[in-house]
C-alpha cells in the first residue's frame, strides 16, 4: 500500500478501501452503501457512522445534529469525515438487496448478446443474456454513486444546476458493470439498453435538466439517446451501441415503458394499472387501445426518506410490522437490534396504529404525545404520519385523476401491478389500510422488477406496439388539489372493512 493512502474498513460489510489524508470520504462511502438524504450537505443527519477504531474528530455540524450521548458512542455524520489516520467504521446504513429479474424472455430474430440495465435512483440492475434463446447468462447490482449528491431526484437536479457532475459517475459505474457481464465474451455484445426514470435518463445522458426543477416540468430531451463506448469511455467493442429508452412525458420514465412491457398493458384487451412506488410516483392505466400516464411528488416517505427514524430497506431496518394479541411484532432485515423503519415497515406501522386507535384517521396521534413507539429504540413520529399522508395522498389522488380521463372505477381494472422494491415489499392489506388505493385486494399484485424485465423484451423485441399514450400533466389539472386534499386522510376502520 501506497505510503500516502490511509485505509478506510467497513462493518460489517468487511470493505475495504484506500482515501487521501484530508480528503472527504463522499465518493467513497457512497459506493459502498451509505446514503447522503440531503446530499451531504449536513442538514439532517440521516448518514452517521461510527468510529470503532481510529480517530474521527467531531465537527461543529457533528455536535449541531448528533447528541452528546452519540458523539461519546463515536458517532460522526459521514459527510463531514476527514480522516488523518486508518479508521474502522460501523455504518447505520448496511447491505441491501437490490431487486433484480431472473426470468428468461423467448427467442427472438436478434442475435449475439444483449445487457438489460435498470438506472434506479437508489439501486442499479443489470443483466446479460443471449438474444437469441433469451435465456439470461448473468446479472450485476451496485448501488448509484449519484446517492452522494442526494437520495432523492430533486436534491440530485439542483446539485446538477448548480455544477455538480452527476453525469461522470453514473457513466463509469455502469460501465463497470457492463464490462464485468461482458468479460471474455466483449465480441458477441450487440447492445445495452438502459432504462430509468425521466432524471436519471437526463442525467447519465448528459441533457440539460433546467425543465424539470420546476412546473410543468416539460423537457425537450425526452427521446431516446444513443452512444457509442468511445464516447462514454466505456471498455467495449466499437460495434456495440448504447441506448437510453425514451420517456414517456414529464417525470414518467423508460422505466415505466418498460413496465407497460413487461406487464403486457399494451396488448391487454382488459384495462390494467401499474403504480411505481418512489419519490415521484409514476403511475400507468390503460390496454392496448389507450394508455394514460401521469407523475406526482410523492415525496421519500415511501423509502423511508425524511422520516426522523428511516432507513432504507438495509440490515437494521424494520421491514414489516403486525398485530399479535394487541401488540406489535416487528421483522428486522438481518435480525438483531433494530434501527429504523424502511417504507414498507411505515406503511405496516401506520397501519397497525390506525387498527389500535393509537393514531386516527385524521393522522393525529391519539394520546397527543406526538410519539408512536414500534420497538426500542424505535418511534414513529408525528411528522412522520404526515410525511406519509403526503405520500400516499399524491398516489391517491394522481391514481384517481387518471382512473376519470378513462371514464372508469378501479373494481373495473383486471389488475394493479406495484412495480419497484417498495412494491415487492408491501404488505397489501397495509397499502389498503391506510388508503394507498381504493381497490379490491384481489386486484393488486407485486410485479418485481418490471423496468429491468421490460429492458429486455426491449433489447430482444426492437421497437415496442404501443397504442396511443397520454402523458398528463397533475399539477396543471383543476381537479389535483382538491382531490389530494381528500386522499390526505386514512379511511375509517369500518370503511377499511369493508375493503
Amino acid at each position: 500500500m501506497s505510503a500516502e493512502l490511509i485505509r478506510i474498513r467497513l462493518e460489517p460489510l468487511g470493505v475495504e478501501f484506500e482515501a487521501e489524508p484530508g480528503s472527504k470520504l463522499v465518493s467513497a462511502l457512497s459506493t459502498h452503501g451509505v446514503e447522503f438524504p440531503c446530499g451531504a450537505s449536513g442538514l439532517c443527519g440521516g448518514c452517521s457512522v461510527r468510529v470503532i477504531d481510529g480517530w474521527l474528530p467531531a465537527t461543529k455540524v457533528d455536535r449541531e445534529l448528533l447528541s452528546e450521548d452519540e458523539l461519546d458512542e463515536g458517532w460522526r455524520l459521514a459527510c463531514q469525515a476527514v480522516p488523518q489516520g486508518s479508521l474502522v467504521l460501523e455504518c447505520r446504513q448496511w447491505q441491501m438487496d437490490v431487486l433484480s429479474d431472473v426470468s428468461s424472455l423467448p427467442a427472438s430474430a436478434r442475435s449475439g448478446l444483449g445487457i438489460a440495465i435498470d438506472l434506479g435512483t437508489t439501486t442499479l440492475a443489470a443483466q446479460l443474456f443471449d438474444l437469441a434463446t433469451g435465456d439470461a447468462l448473468d446479472i450485476s447490482s451496485g448501488l448509484n454513486p449519484q446517492t452522494a449528491f442526494g437520495s432523492d431526484v430533486m436534491s440530485r437536479i439542483r446539485a446538477a444546476l448548480t455544477g455538480a457532475d452527476l453525469t461522470t459517475p453514473i457513466r463509469r459505474a455502469l460501465g463497470e458493470m457492463a464490462a464485468q457481464l461482458a468479460q471474455g465474451r466483449e465480441a458477441e455484445l450487440v447492445e445495452v439498453l438502459i432504462v430509468g426514470n425521466t432524471a436519471m435518463h437526463h442525467l447519465f445522458s448528459g441533457c440539460p435538466v433546467d425543465a424539470l426543477a420546476a412546473a410543468p416540468f416539460e423537457s425537450p430531451c425526452l427521446g431516446p439517446q444513443v452512444f457509442h463506448p468511445a464516447e462514454l469511455g466505456w471498455q467495449l467493442p466499437a460495434s456495440c451501441t448504447i441506448r437510453f429508452a425514451p420517456c414517456l412525458g414529464g417525470f414518467v420514465g423508460s422505466d415505466i415503458l418498460a413496465g407497460i412491457l413487461a406487464t403486457g398493458m399494451n396488448q391487454s384487451e382488459e384495462l390494467v394499472a401499474l403504480v411505481d412506488l418512489g419519490t415521484n410516483g409514476e403511475i400507468a392505466i390503460g390496454n392496448r387501445e389507450r394508455i394514460v400516464c401521469a407523475s406526482t411528488a410523492a415525496g421519500p416517505a415511501f423509502e423511508a426518506g425524511a422520516i426522523r427514524m428511516g432507513m432504507r430497506a438495509a440490515t437494521g431496518a424494520i421491514a414489516h410490522v403486525a398485530l399479535a394479541n394487541g401488540a406489535l411484532e416487528c421483522r428486522v432485515i438481518g435480525g438483531g437490534q433494530p434501527r429504523g423503519l424502511c417504507g414498507s415497515g411505515l406503511v405496516d406501522a401506520v397501519a397497525a396504529g390506525l387498527k389500535l386507535g393509537a393514531i386516527l384517521p385524521s393522522g393525529r396521534i391519539a394520546d397527543g404525545s406526538k410519539q408512536f413507539p414500534i420497538a426500542e429504540p424505535v418511534v414513529l413520529y408525528q411528522a412522520d404520519v404526515r410525511e406519509l399522508q403526503l405520500a400516499k395522498g399524491a398516489i391517491a389522488a394522481g391514481f384517481n385523476i387518471l382512473l376519470r380521463r378513462l371514464g372508469t372505477q378501479a373494481n373495473a381494472l383486471k389488475a394493479i401491478y406495484l412495480a419497484g422494491a417498495f412494491g415487492n415489499y408491501l404488505k397489501i392489506d397495509s397499502g389498503l389500510r391506510i388508503g394507498l388505493l381504493d381497490a379490491p385486494p384481489e386486484l393488486i399484485y407485486a410485479a418485481g422488477n418490471t423496468a429491468l424485465r421490460g429492458a429486455k423484451m426491449l433489447l430482444a423485441g426492437g421497437e415496442p406496439s404501443l397504442p396511443p399514450v397520454e402523458h398528463f400533466s397533475l399539477a396543471a389539472d383543476p381537479g389535483f388539489q382538491q382531490e389530494f386534499g381528500f386522499c390526505m386522510g386514512f379511511p375509517t376502520q369500518q370503511h377499511a372493512a369493508e375493503e
